[in-house]
């Protein structure tokens, strides 16, 4: 087991990854005090895979378990979802000294975060996030929230997790395209932070896209690093931590746009790291061969590169709801060179997009 610390002081934080992990993930919760009545929040296929395992480690250190299952898919993160969740909690009479967690992908880990976060105004949750997508990003970080029709997680708060588990082995039962979208995460790690990671992919690439173990491991565990230590010097995105959005501004566009659930977040977000990297080499803030390095890793792991056929004006309506925009200014995430990014003031974006989508 490999163990990295979020430290926030007194909401610090472990997360623990490895293979074969789920059975000791009772340990995990005495560790961090966690309390004795838990609800696990699911849906049908991952509690199906792997709620029965949770379950008996659950009970086996002496807990009591209720298990709340909600619809699967990015468009049921919703009020509606977290309002159900909300009346089986009350029904099951849970008190400010219960705790959740989420068993799940990034849906499931951002809707349970927020419904701890809302329920009797805050109690604990642990993340156990079944995707590569939620182990790489969403279960690390404490963002939390639902989608509105107007777009993504407009609704939401800062709230961390006790405990974070992860355990590599579950990957195996992840569809091929659920997979490949949460590798689009990892190398956005490389192109923001980290040149020499950005490069082991690159040397790595077949054997992350065979999920050897011990790839992944190391691709978790890098991801997570960076991820802690951006989180730990900007918790509430004031300046620093809007780095990991590198990709999304785009990105929550063309999921929003084509409708939730049609293309997925990682896909979405490949397509918005490669029209950031066209921009920045635009204005000179990183080279051709930058840009097509990044295009050849991304398309070798069969991600889109190449934004849906919307217009300017679409986008453009999308992206101002995008909450790094400040006082009507747009601000994006771009790259420099690989390893780097910044956050920018585009003037004239409609310029670009024109291009970019041509």
């Amino acid at each position: 087991m490999n163990q990295i610390i979020v430290g926030l002081g007194e909401r610090s934080y472990p997360i623990w990854i490895g293979e074969r992990m789920l059975a000791n993930l009772g340990s995990a919760l005495d560790d961090v005090k966690f309390p004795n009545k838990v609800a696990i929040i699911t849906n049908p296929t991952v509690g199906d895979l792997y709620g029965d395992q949770i379950v008996d480690a659950l009970v086996a250190s002496g807990r009591q378990i209720s298990v709340i299952s909600v619809p699967d898919g990015e468009e049921y993160k919703n009020i509606e979802t977290l309002e159900n969740i909300f009346g089986v909690l009350i029904d099951r009479h849970f008190d400010r000294y219960s705790g959740l967690i989420a068993l799940g992908g990034g849906v499931i880990g951002d809707m349970a975060g927020f419904a701890a976060a809302s329920f009797l105004r805050g109690i604990p949750f642990v993340q156990v996030p079944t995707t590569l997508l939620a182990q790489v990003d969403s279960s690390v970080g404490g963002k939390t929230g639902v989608n509105l029709p107007q777009g993504k997680n407009l609704v939401g708060a800062f709230y961390q997790p006790k405990h974070v588990h992860i355990d590599v082995m579950v990957l195996d039962t992840l569809p091929q395209r659920e997979f490949v979208s949460g590798l689009a995460e990892v190398v956005k790690y490389g192109i923001i932070r980290d040149a020499e990671f950005f490069s082991w992919m690159e040397d790595h690439r077949e054997v992350l896209l065979d999920r050897s173990p011990e790839a992944l491991t190391h691709a978790v565990m890098m991801s997570c690093q960076i991820k802690a230590n951006v989180v730990e010097n900007d918790e509430k995105e004031q300046g620093l931590r809007a780095l990991l959005n590198l990709g999304h501004t785009f990105g929550h566009a063309v999921e929003t746009l084509a409708g939730y659930g049609v293309v997925k977040h990682g896909e979405a977000v490949a397509i918005g790291m490669v029209m950031a990297a066209r921009i920045s080499q635009q204005l000179k803030f990183c080279s051709i061969e930058d840009v097509e390095r990044i295009v050849d890793l991304l398309t070798f792991f069969d991600l889109p590169v190449s934004p849906p056929d919307f217009s300017v004006a679409e986008y453009l309506n999308i992206m101002q709801r995008d909450k790094k925009v400040r006082d009507g200014e747009m601000r994006i995430v771009l790259n420099h060179g690989i390893g780097s990014a910044e956050l920018h003031q585009v003037k004239d974006l409609d310029k670009y997009l024109d291009e970019l989508l041509t």
